[in-house]
């Protein structure tokens, strides 16, 4: 019932503030809908002023089911609860349904594991992907089960963790280095305009080109003939498609075996000693991995922290440069 305090309040202002499980969106989809009675009477106009000893009724109709297919595609994961869901995801592993990745997805592997306990978002059945990491990427990933969830979890997102405690930590192997090799990379990021598929460092602040911040420091520096090699730590503050390895293309280290951002370092790999050079060769991906991950329980609020180890084809190559490494020279 409205108060004489809440009277004058937009009708899905009013409704969100008491129904915390259900975003402004979602409430404003329901409006529309009619899916909200006051007084007994539809009201289907959002901006609706609500009146004091208005009673308001809201029907919240089960989610539906999803169109992406359910899939049994094996997972790695670190922590589950009825909120939410942590996992290691492996390289090759698109993260959502697109036109060039239909099925076999991490949308499609959620959708079969976590099944009914899936409390629906936006009135769909589905987790709620509030972060990505590209297909090739491997490591950390947190997805809502819950729409409370999925929009606490989105604001520590898009607050980048300047009020909370949101850490995005990835390891990264690069070319070249040197022994102050650590800083901060500023730089707008968009679309590049000569390759639909790249982005790049673009001038300006709009809806295409937004504000990146990637700090990072070196872990070892490895040095032989003719080349040189970094393991850094990448420190996520904004987290735009590519960041990592256009930022570390963009200040001339890029990421090892990326095929976007690093072609033209690939006589590089020449240089290399032959066992060296054909791990570096067989990767197939860049040598990039979210090693850590820290956020605020949406509903417990407790900090949480998660690690994930090296996968396989990146702890082959780390241990195959340590006898080059000229860290503490």
């Amino acid at each position: 019932m409205v108060s004489g305090e809440t009277a004058g309040q937009r009708l899905d202002a009013f409704v969100a503030a008491h129904i915390a499980d259900l975003s402004r969106t979602r409430i404003k989809q329901l409006i529309l809908a009619g899916e909200v009675a006051l007084g007994g009477r539809t009201i289907c106009e959002p901006k609706h002023r609500v009146k004091p000893g208005d009673e308001i009724c809201v029907n919240k109709p089960a989610p539906v089911d999803p169109a992406p297919l359910a899939e049994d595609i094996p997972l790695d994961i670190l922590f589950e609860d009825e909120h939410l869901i942590v996992l290691n995801k492996p390289t090759g592993l698109v993260v959502h349904p697109a036109p060039g990745a239909p099925d076999g997805t991490l949308v499609n592997a959620l959708l079969h594991h976590c099944g009914n306990s899936l409390s629906g978002i936006g009135g769909v059945k589905r987790p709620g992907i509030v972060h990505r990491l590209d297909k090739d990427t491997t490591g950390v990933m947190v997805v809502a089960k819950s729409e409370r969830a999925h929009n606490h979890l989105a604001a520590q997102f898009a607050d980048h963790g300047r009020s909370g405690p949101l850490k995005r930590n990835y390891l990264a192997f690069v070319w070249g280095h040197h022994q102050t090799f650590a800083g901060t990379i500023e730089t707008p990021l968009g679309r590049d305009p000569r390759n639909r598929f790249k982005q790049a460092v673009r001038k300006g602040e709009n809806k295409q080109v937004r504000h990146a911040v990637t700090h990072f420091q070196t872990i070892s520096r490895y040095s032989g003939e003719g080349w040189d090699i970094a393991k850094v730590q990448c420190r996520l503050e904004t987290g735009r498609t590519h960041q990592i390895r256009v930022h570390m293309a963009h200040v001339g280290h890029p990421v090892i075996a990326d095929p976007l951002y690093a072609s033209g370092f690939a006589t590089k790999a020449l240089a290399l000693p032959d066992d060296l050079r054909l791990i570096a060769q067989n990767l197939g991906r860049q040598a990039l991995h979210a090693a850590e991950l820290g956020f605020e329980h949406p509903l417990t609020r407790e900090e949480m922290m998660f690690f994930a180890p090296l996968p396989a084809d990146l702890t082959k190559l780390d241990e195959a440069l340590k006898p080059f490494d000229c860290s503490l020279n």
